[in-house]
């Protein structure tokens, strides 16, 4: 499920969601409009394929408007080596019906400084994952989320990695 797959997803589900449910609004297809912005702090693994597993935590904020079904986030990890993401995206949330669970989706173009931890290639990586969760009656969310990093094949080495981790994310209004 890695090399850009959750990428791709998210924008067929968001393009078919944006056609059924923003196109004919007065704001149009991308109109801007304004959503809940939360904080997210995640710790986990990160899963390399050619290096030893080792623990990071990220911080993303989802930003308090949305472009049609798509919301913006910026975000920023380190792994216990110094390898540090900051990157800014998209995200697309679905809800499963009337019940509190969640899925989201979200792909993220970012600088990777390796800081003399693994090195993936180059310092242009993306992001993209998925995240399941749970969310409580006063917008605390908890869930599991799977994420790749790599440079999309644009440097000669494309090592890539995952990271599973558990995710906190709380309204910031």
């Amino acid at each position: 499920m890695a090399d850009g797959t959750f990428a791709v997803a998210m924008l067929l589900l968001g393009l078919t969601d944006m056609s059924m449910n923003h196109c004919g609004t007065a704001n149009g297809c991308l109109g801007k409009t304004d959503a809940e912005p939360r904080v997210m702090i995640s710790a986990g693994q990160v899963l390399e394929r050619r290096a030893s597993a080792m623990n990071e935590i990220y911080f993303r904020y989802d930003l308090p408007y949305k472009r049609g079904p798509f919301g913006e986030a910026v975000g920023l990890s380190v792994a216990e080596n110094g390898e540090t993401w900051v990157g800014f995206g998209h995200t697309y949330t679905v809800n499963f019906g009337m019940t509190p669970f969640y899925g989201q989706l979200h792909a993220m173009p970012g600088l990777y400084f390796d800081n003399g931890g693994f090195d993936l290639g180059g310092p242009l990586e993306f992001r993209s994952g998925v995240e399941l969760g749970w969310e409580a009656r006063n917008g605390w969310r908890m869930a599991l989320s799977y994420d790749h990093r790599s440079n999309a094949g644009i440097y000669d080495d494309n090592p890539g990695m995952e990271t599973v981790a558990l995710r906190v994310s709380f309204p910031t209004r």
